[in-house]
């Protein structure tokens, strides 16, 4: 039996019909899946397309308009990611070659600086620790003294890196504990979806631990410097006594500052265990295996000494050479040191590193400058605060509540450094005009930087352990927004009922 001419045809018709339809159908699915997977992108550059098309604000630069739209898309970048953070960080490079015509040559030497070496020495440092099993050894120590207690184990970590980084800094702490925080987690288990509430509660105690603790002293963070220097160029005048008291040396920043480290370490604790709930209550587990790694390590060898010995020149550089070579420089030399002296190999930090972790910081950094080159934070700091005058937020408490806010959303976008300078001299000249003490402004805004608890790229110690990549970027806004309600709490709470007594 024979088909007709006409029939063949009529079925290869529908046949082709019937493919096209399942390729139209398959592109139609593939492509609502895309746009709604990449949805939040998309959203992204179109609040900043608009912002950029719209009319420029009064008092601020078309420049510092597209800066701004940028700072406002890299933002929602940061939260949802809907696509990969170090994508995010060539979109703000490439955004100010196209959007803002600088050379790229520029940008990348903003993209690339003192503060983007530390970062890379640091973790560098840690595979360093981690590869020489100094990691397994701190760990024991902490557990030793505060027991097998998740709680207990939790709040040992925040309050030894709080320690540390009250004199060392929080950068050096974040990356020094990270490989501690690891080993215990990896430890409980391998399956990272069977820790990852106790991953998170041990790393946040350390970045957290480290921030809150930043404040304590002057050598504490680069934000505390540079409000010292600033009340001193601003207020300060040899021939009048009276200005004195605008000489804050390093006992009197720890009399202002540090009781406020060891009032929140147990609200850190607190408040990460409320949020999380770790798998386990208790690490006997991880100890026990930890012990008995620790003890098949025998005792110290050679190679452990003189890591230790190295490590220990480099907090030393840190401490007493940073401000001639620059920290970064000496992260660097201690992780070729490291290498030189055959305790890590070059496949070990490469495979260790994070590298995307380091664009994304370095793009960050280069996006607070261009918000302080172009003046888009300076209006942004000025329309906050005009917005809040009719509410009687011009003067007493509520120009502090206001300055804190101000700060901490600042400091959650750019460097807590580069947001204490660019916010520094605005609020201090607004303490004058408005009679209030230029000392609490000043401790207000210097303290409320360290609040950098919402975003990956708030601090470095956030930067740190999300590279560890056992958290995800919602999680630092899951629990950020109550470690921010907390800290401001009781730093008002201070500058209304204690640094009065202090003479502020």
């Amino acid at each position: 039996m024979t088909l007709k001419k006409s029939n063949l045809m009529t079925i290869q018709t529908q046949l082709n019909n019937t493919f096209a339809g399942i390729i139209l159908k398959l592109f139609s699915d593939f492509l609502i899946h895309y746009l709604w997977e990449k949805r939040w992108f998309f959203i992204a550059l179109f609040v900043g397309g608009v912002l950029m098309l719209a009319p420029t604000p009064n008092g601020l630069s078309p420049d510092g308009m597209i800066v701004l739209a940028m700072s406002i898309m890299a933002t929602i970048m940061f939260i949802a990611e809907p696509i990969p953070l170090p994508a995010v960080a060539l979109l703000i490079i490439l955004g100010q070659i196209f959007l803002l015509g600088h050379d790229s040559s520029l940008v990348a030497k903003t993209v690339w600086n003192d503060s983007v070496l530390f970062i890379l020495g640091s973790l560098m440092l840690a595979v360093a620790v981690v590869k020489q099993n100094l990691d397994k050894r701190i760990a024991w120590l902490i557990v030793r003294i505060t027991g097998t207690k998740t709680s207990r184990i939790c709040f040992g970590i925040s309050l030894v890196s709080g320690l540390l980084a009250s004199f060392v800094g929080e950068h050096t702490v974040a990356a020094m504990m990270l490989p501690v925080g690891i080993t215990l987690v990896t430890l409980t288990s391998d399956d990272p979806k069977k820790v990852k509430n106790l991953a998170a509660v041990l790393l946040f105690s350390i970045a957290y631990g480290a921030s809150v603790a930043g404040i304590g002293t002057p050598s504490g963070g680069a934000r505390n410097a540079i409000m010292i220097g600033y009340w001193k160029e601003f207020f300060y005048e040899p021939s009048n006594p009276e200005t004195y008291k605008f000489i804050v040396d390093y006992a009197r920043w720890m009399l202002f500052a540090y009781p406020m480290f060891l009032i929140q370490a147990p609200f850190v604790t607190l408040i990460l265990l409320y949020t999380f709930r770790p798998e386990y209550s208790d690490l006997s587990r991880a100890v026990v295996k930890l012990r008995q790694t620790v003890e098949s390590q025998g005792g110290m060898t050679r190679s452990d000494w003189v890591a230790i010995l190295l490590f220990f020149i480099i907090l030393l550089g840190w401490i007493f050479a940073s401000d001639i070579f620059g920290m970064g420089t000496i992260a660097i030399l201690g992780a070729v040191l490291f290498l030189v002296a055959g305790l890590v190999k070059w496949e070990d930090i490469n495979s260790g590193v994070n590298w995307g972790v380091v664009l994304l910081y370095g793009a960050a950094i280069s996006l607070g400058i261009e918000m302080k080159e172009t003046g888009a934070a300076e209006w942004v700091a000025m329309s906050f605060l005009s917005l809040l005058e009719p509410f009687g937020a011009s003067d007493g408490f509520g120009l502090w509540a206001a300055v804190s806010v101000l700060t901490t959303a600042v400091t959650n976008m750019m460097s807590n450094g580069a947001a204490v300078a660019v916010l520094g001299p605005i609020v201090l000249k607004m303490a004058t005009v408005a009679g209030e003490s230029p000392i609490t402004i000043g401790f207000i805004t210097a303290i409320s930087s360290a609040f950098a608890y919402l975003t990956v790229v708030g601090t470095p110690a956030c930067t740190i352990v999300y590279a560890s990549g056992y958290l995800k970027t919602t999680d630092f806004l899951v629990v950020g927004w109550k470690m921010v309600l907390a800290s401001t709490i009781i730093m008002l709470l201070a500058a209304r009922l204690y640094w009065p007594i202090l003479g502020s």
